[in-house]
């Protein structure tokens, strides 16, 4: 266990990892900033997992459909 923490701490720490991160930020934090904002999602209105799915999968593509617009 502590290995792997060692490994993901030198991992994060390089130059590669501090540029993936950088890049995360940009890419990834920014379609939930969207989706929470423009959209309004805060939270799923359906109960269970799969419904959960199906749900995000509706508002995945409500959010690929405003970016092709």
């Amino acid at each position: 266990m502590r290995r792997f923490r060692e490994q993901a701490r030198t991992n994060l720490l390089s130059e590669q990892g501090k540029a993936l991160r950088v890049q995360r930020n940009v890419e990834v934090e920014t379609v939930f900033g969207q989706v929470k904002h423009s959209m309004h999602f805060r939270r799923f209105s359906l109960r269970g997992l799969e419904k959960a799915k199906t749900e995000w999968g509706l508002v995945c593509i409500a959010h690929n459909m405003r970016k092709l617009a």
